[in-house]
Parts: structure tokens; C-alpha cells; sequence
């Protein structure tokens, strides 16, 4: 571990720790902070920019009339030889910006001048089991800690000024196949993580702890069948099955390694005290062997935050036989109809539908394609509900043979996978990474084998056009209209961020960051940074300017699992920097 600042970890006098103690006090992230962070430009305190997760800022100081005069103030290398699978969202508080890298790594930085004020690097055995490269997206802050999970499940909280372990925590077994890559979240008081691991027959879970000591205060399997509690003065009182009995949707055991990880983390939506967590792939992803709906996988749950019971589900694609999971986000956004305002809430499956539900209860309100091809299912019945086409799901195998072959669209990889999408208040539109991409897919035989992989399919992904994957579109949700889009060569892999400045943001795999006019889809400006970018930008104001920051380095699960699309990227560079830019004060005013 390296250390810098005000005091040496290892010269702490007392006279030391009473000035950290007082510098916390005053730097202190809060309940009220978070919930307010949405609407503040000087600070960026959640994943999201807001618990909401809109990803949209208030800032318009930086606009399409002066973003061609962005330029780059600061750059820093994470170093070592862990140069790859970027996928960190910074978050930046009194001028620090804390951000995590590959190989779980956290690293405080100054925000002024780039340079590293403590990094923090995990121990993490010989035998982790990544599903899908060794990233990590991000922290939490709360208090005086910076904390995160880690690829060997554990959750660890440093004090913001050293970078030291205040409290480490396991929340699963690693050699199970758990890990963690999202990064958690702080709601009311309570510090709330996902898992990873659905590729490995894990159950997966939602979680809360007390963000000052690591202390479980409630759990929540997301598999049908699975006891949730809550603990209370040490004890644990039970907290309702998860659907109901045992096996339910499952047929025989198999709910007992069923996968359904809330991989990719969760938001927070205030109006409604709800949390929205995404769930996995059921396991295996052999569908023949669970006949089914087999609940929570593929879906989109609510969750009170008091206590982790379910209040509501959504499952985008039951009985999943093509691994299109239902984790990605989930974003809360209001909108007028008849006179009346609609809280709703969208999501852009990897199924290739987008959704609109009502956020209070969980009804389908609409949904459409949002791609230009899918092959597995006809559309959606009047409550959402995929209508199958049985022709394009893989066939049954047999103990000596795989089944039969077909071709799907889109990939496993999603019409649109981790990646999130920005939500714009001003036009009232859905800014969408996605891609165009289909699959040979086949099952085979598979058995239940703890901490290896738990698949029971092959597969090999096709880009569908020859000229481009990558496909940022812009959506209208209350009409499924595309507004416009912009292709790209290779598949988009990196989040989203507009603002008010009628700007979108975001990156590519060849490296740049790109800028757009989010009415019309024009590029604006763009920079290249060395290598791809899969990450979340973001952007503040500090010292009455205005900055961007994004990170770069090319990995993630595209070059390992990508099949003939992996050629189109086998010579794209691994990279590990994190990038500042920023608009110079005498050109702010100029149009």
C-alpha cells in the first residue's frame, strides 16, 4: 500500500490523528449530502450523479458552443503492470477525487493537479473467479471512509485521508465464485451491495451494512425459495421467503444454486423509498434443465430499504436461455401525461427491449425494441412478458451431444450491457450505448461443481454489420422513438453522462471521448486518450470552472468473451489512466 498526505501512517502521533479527526468532521459525507447530490455541481458523492442514477448534470458552463475549446489540465497512470478493464466512475469531495482501478485498487487524487495522495491496493488470493475481467466501477463515501468490494467479496472501508483500513468485511465465499465489481451504495444510513458470480451457481444477494463498522443489518436472496433476514442487537430474525416456497419457478434443487446475482449494483429512488436492484442469469444457462420462470432471475426488483423485503419484481426474460441477464439499470425519471405527472422508471435490457414501468408498483407501462434486430422473442404481450419464438431458443442436448445450434440476436453480451445510460431532463430523452451483435448458440450437458464455471452452452458472437457494433442512441420513452444515433466501429462499452450544457459524453474502445449536442446527435469534440474507454465520465465545477474526468483502459469482458468480434479489437491497448479536462476561464464566455 502507498501512502502521502498530511501524516505518515506510520509516524500517527496523537497530535496527527486529532487533525485527521477534525478534518473529517469537517469534510464528513452525509445522508443529506447524498440524497441531495443530483442537484449539486461542486461535489459528486454516488455512482450516478445522484442516487437516481440520471447521470445528468446542472452544469451548463461547458456547452456545444465553447466544448471545442475542452482540453486536457491533468492525467494520471494507475502504474504496475495492472493496466486494464478501467470501468470506474470518479467521485470528488473538497477537491479530491477518489476513484477505483483493475485488480481492486482505490486511489485518492488531487483533483487540482492530478497528483496521488494515497492509493490502497487489496490483497486478493491466487483464486479469485472474475466472470468478466478484474474491474471494478467504483466507491462509496460516507462519514469519513471511502469504501468498496473487491473481487474476493469483501467490502473495505478507508479513512479518506490515508487510504488505511478502518474495517474490512467478507460477504461471500469467493471460492464459490463470488466477487464483487459494483460499486455499492449509501442509503439512509445504510451501506447496500450486490454480488457477482451468476456464471459460477452462486445465490445471489442484496445486502445492508452499517457503513461505520461493516456490521450486516439485513440480506436478501434473490433466487426464489431463499430465507431473507434482519439483524437486530446481534440477532437474526427472519424476514420472509423470497417468492414463496422452495422451487416454485425452479424445478427440483436447482434453485439452490441459481444464480440470479445483482451483479451490477442499484439506485435509490426517494419518492418512493424503493431500491432498484437488477438480477443476473438464472444457472445454468442450459434452460431445458429449469423449466420455468425461475424467479428473480432476469429481473428488475424493488426492495424497502428499512429492511431488504421485496415489494415489487419485474422480469424482463423468464426461463432465460441466452444469458441476457435483467441487471442493468433501472433509472427513475418523472414525466407528463394527461395533465398528470408519471413517476416512472426505464431500463434498456440485453435482451434488446427497452422498458417503462411505474415506479410504485412495478406495472408495465410500454416497452419496444431499441435495436434493430432481435430473433429470440416476436415482442411484448400487453404486461411486458416476452412472446418466445421457440425456433430461436437453443436445443436440448443429451448426456453424448449438444443441442441444436441456432442463431440469436442480439449476443449474450447484450443489446446493451453493464454500461449505463444518462437520462436528460431537458429534452426528456434516454442516451443509450448499445450494440448490434447476434450469436451461434448451442447447450450442452452440464453438473454442478462449486467455484467452477456453471454454464451448459457454447457460443460464438457475430457482429451483424460490417462497418459497425457500437450504436449511442437517443430515445424518446414516451413514444419509443429513436431521435437519432451515432455508429461506431467497435462495440460501445463505457457509460453515459449529459448535462445541461446540451452536451452527451461518453467513450470509445479506440479510445476517445467523445462529446455530442444532445438535440440533434452531432459530435462535437472529441479527444483521444491513448486507450479505450469503458468507463464513466463525469463533471463538476471547482474553483468556478468547469471540469470532465473520465477514465481510460481497454479490457472488460468484450476481448474475452467476444468471439469473431474480439478481432475487431485484439489490437486495441491496455490502459490504466485517469484523465481531467477542462474549459479555460477566458474562453467561457465566448459563443
Amino acid at each position: 500500500m502507498k501512502h502521502s498526505g498530511p501524516c505518515k501512517p506510520l509516524l500517527l502521533s496523537a497530535l496527527c490523528a486529532a487533525m485527521l479527526s477534525a478534518g473529517a468532521s469537517a469534510w464528513a459525507v452525509s445522508d443529506k449530502e447524498i440524497l441531495a447530490d443530483a442537484s449539486t455541481t461542486d461535489e459528486i458523492v454516488t455512482n450516478g450523479l445522484g442516487l437516481q442514477g440520471q447521470r445528468y448534470s446542472p452544469l451548463s458552463t461547458l456547452n456545444v458552443d465553447n466544448v471545442k475549446e475542452l482540453r486536457p489540465v491533468w492525467t494520471m497512470s494507475f502504474g504496475g503492470e495492472k493496466q486494464r478493464g478501467q470501468q470506474a466512475q470518479p467521485l470528488i469531495k473538497d477537491g479530491v477525487m477518489y476513484v477505483t482501478a483493475s485488480y481492486s485498487r482505490v486511489f485518492a487524487v488531487d483533483a487540482r493537479t492530478g497528483k496521488e495522495l494515497w492509493q490502497y491496493d487489496a490483497r486478493l488470493p491466487e483464486d479469485i473467479r472474475p466472470c468478466c475481467d478484474v474491474i471494478n466501477r467504483g466507491v462509496a463515501l460516507y462519514g469519513d471512509l471511502v469504501i468498496f468490494g473487491t473481487l474476493d467479496a469483501k467490502l473495505v472501508a478507508l479513512h479518506k485521508d490515508t487510504g488505511k483500513v478502518v474495517w474490512r468485511k467478507s460477504v461471500a465465499d469467493h471460492k464459490a465464485g463470488y466477487s464483487i465489481t459494483a460499486a455499492p451504495l449509501v442509503v439512509n444510513g445504510k451501506l447496500i451491495t450486490g454480488v457477482s458470480g451468476g456464471e459460477f451457481g452462486v445465490v445471489g444477494k442484496i445486502e445492508a451494512y452499517d457503513p461505520k463498522n461493516g456490521e450486516l443489518l439485513w440480506t436478501r436472496p434473490t433466487v426464489e425459495g431463499h430465507m431473507g433476514y434482519v439483524y437486530k442487537d446481534g440477532k437474526k430474525v427472519e424476514n420472509g421467503i423470497s417468492g414463496g416456497e422452495a422451487g416454485k419457478t425452479w424445478p427440483g434443487d436447482l434453485w439452490q444454486t441459481g444464480g440470479a446475482a445483482p451483479w451490477l449494483g442499484g439506485y435509490y429512488d426517494a419518492d418512493t423509498n424503493l431500491l432498484f436492484f437488477g438480477t443476473g442469469n438464472p444457472a445454468p444457462w442450459n434452460s431445458h434443465l429449469r423449466p420455468g420462470d425461475n424467479l428473480y432471475s432476469s429481473s428488475r426488483l424493488a426492495l424497502n430499504p428499512d429492511d431488504g423485503s421485496i415489494q415489487w419484481h419485474f422480469q424482463t426474460t423468464p426461463n432465460d436461455g441466452w444469458d441476457f441477464d435483467g441487471v442493468n439499470e433501472l433509472i427513475s425519471f418523472d414525466y407528463q401525461e394527461g395533465g398528470k405527472t408519471v413517476k416512472a422508471a426505464a431500463t434498456a435490457d440485453r435482451n434488446g427491449f427497452f422498458y417503462v414501468l411505474d415506479r410504485t408498483n412495478g406495472k408495465f407501462i410500454r416497452g419496444f425494441p431499441f435495436v434493430d434486430k432481435i430473433t429470440w422473442a416476436k415482442g411484448l404481450d400487453k404486461n411486458g412478458r416476452p412472446i418466445f419464438d421457440d425456433s430461436n431458443r437453443p436445443g436440448a442436448p443429451s448426456a453424448s451431444e449438444k443441442g441444436k445450434s441456432v442463431f440469436a440476436a442480439p449476443a449474450f453480451l447484450g443489446a446493451k450491457n453493464w454500461m449505463p445510460m444518462a437520462y436528460s431532463q431537458d429534452t426528456g430523452l434516454f442516451y443509450v450505448p448499445s450494440n448490434e451483435w447476434g450469436m451461434d448458440i448451442w447447450n450442452e450437458d452440464i453438473a454442478y461443481k462449486k467455484g467452477a464455471a456453471y454454464l451448459g452452452a457454447g457460443f460464438t458472437i457475430k457482429p451483424l454489420n460490417e462497418d459497425y457494433i457500437g450504436v449511442l442512441r437517443a430515445i424518446d420513452p414516451k413514444t419509443g422513438k429513436e431521435v437519432w444515433r451515432h455508429k461506431n466501429y467497435a462495440p460501445l462499452w463505457g457509460g453515459v453522462l449529459t448535462t445541461k450544457g446540451n452536451l452527451v459524453f461518453t467513450g470509445t474502445p479506440e479510445g476517445y471521448l467523445q462529446a455530442f449536442n444532445a438535440k440533434t446527435g452531432d459530435k462535437v469534440w472529441e479527444f483521444q486518450t491513448g486507450s479505450g474507454v469503458i468507463g464513466s465520465p463525469v463533471t463538476w465545477e471547482m474553483d468556478g470552472e468547469q471540469y470532465v474526468s473520465v477514465l481510460s483502459g481497454w479490457g472488460g469482458a468484450v476481448p474475452l468473451w467476444g468471439g469473431e468480434v474480439a478481432k475487431r479489437v485484439k489490437n486495441f491497448n491496455q490502459g490504466g489512466m485517469l484523465w481531467t479536462f477542462k474549459l479555460p476561464k477566458d474562453l467561457v464566455a465566448k459563443r
